[in-house]
């Protein structure tokens, strides 16, 4: 159930790329009404399990610092599709893979296979080629930047996924609370973030905010509460691998809906990345630790 769960919440957010693309609106901007519109949603998934919610305030305030760091990487996200496109971008930012398995080897012992060592290279030269390497039929307002803005996303992204994982490590609340935590945190780093964005609007306009509810309420909602559940019952590699159906499904939609026209050397980018993720996936990316309960915490 745990695994079905995790890929419910998956499929969900294979979604919000498309939102955000549909909406037209800056990136501070989604981020802030994102946030906004699903905040109701999940206090009220919260109120209904708040006597589950056993963890101390520390927990609660890694949840919270977990949201900080999640606004960053929307805002970083959300600019990188303006510049290379929904499928593209959404699969640089599954890079996260690189980044999160090494971190967790470091703070829980969750060491990553000899494979992995092997194919992870070889992911990063398929993001090189996603950014066209400079061709002019290179798909994308600006693709190299694109690619910077959506490794920096992944970078946060993973630092996302392990404080969230860890702030509710002994299955001490639902994912509704952890969840609420989340949001409140990356609600308030997506103010910090408007004051970069000049682009920033308070003033809601339709369809765009149209578009903002549905990626408030199937994505980050329904489909993160799925995850959250899901997260600390999971090594962290494998939670990445089952979250990489993400970006193969977010390039198919971006095909499908926009018909994002990317150059040769993009999709063998395309290609390179996708097929190494699914060679972790199907053959391993981490060992899991021998006594999991003797596991140190990390410093806070």
């Amino acid at each position: 159930m745990t695994h079905l769960a995790a890929l419910a919440g998956v499929l969900a957010i294979t979604f919000s790329p498309i939102f955000v693309r549909l909406s037209g609106l800056s990136p501070a901007t989604v981020a802030f009404w994102r946030l906004a519109y699903a905040l109701p949603a999940v206090w009220l998934a919260r109120l209904a399990v708040r006597r589950r919610d056993l963890r101390p305030a520390r927990a609660r305030a890694q949840a919270f610092g977990a949201g900080l760091i999640l606004a960053a990487d929307l805002f970083t996200y959300h600019a990188a599709i303006a510049r290379i496109g929904a499928g593209s971008a959404t699969l640089v930012g599954a890079t996260q893979v690189a980044f999160v398995g090494f971190v967790a080897w470091a703070l829980y012992r969750e060491r990553p296979s000899r494979l992995a060592f092997v194919v992870l290279p070889v992911v990063l030269g398929g993001v090189a080629l996603l950014s066209g390497l400079g061709g002019r039929d290179a798909y994308g307002e600006d693709p190299v930047a694109g690619v910077l803005l959506g490794l920096f996303s992944a970078l946060c992204y993973s630092l996302f996924l392990l404080l969230l994982r860890h702030s509710n490590r002994g299955h001490l609340a639902p994912a509704a609370g952890p969840l609420l935590d989340a949001t409140l945190g990356a609600l308030a780093g997506s103010v910090l973030a408007a004051f970069f964005d000049s682009g920033f609007s308070l003033a809601p306009t339709w369809p765009a905010h149209g578009w903002l509810l549905a990626l408030a309420l199937l994505c980050h909602t329904a489909g993160w509460i799925w995850i959250t559940g899901a997260l600390p019952r999971l090594p962290a590699l494998e939670v990445s691998a089952l979250l990489l159906v993400q970006p193969a499904g977010a390039v198919v939609w971006a095909q499908l809906i926009f018909t994002e026209r990317l150059s040769p050397v993009q999709w063998a980018g395309v290609g390179v990345v996708l097929g190494g993720i699914l060679v972790l996936a199907l053959w391993g990316a981490v060992h899991r630790p021998a006594i999991p309960e003797a596991m140190p915490e990390p410093l806070a």
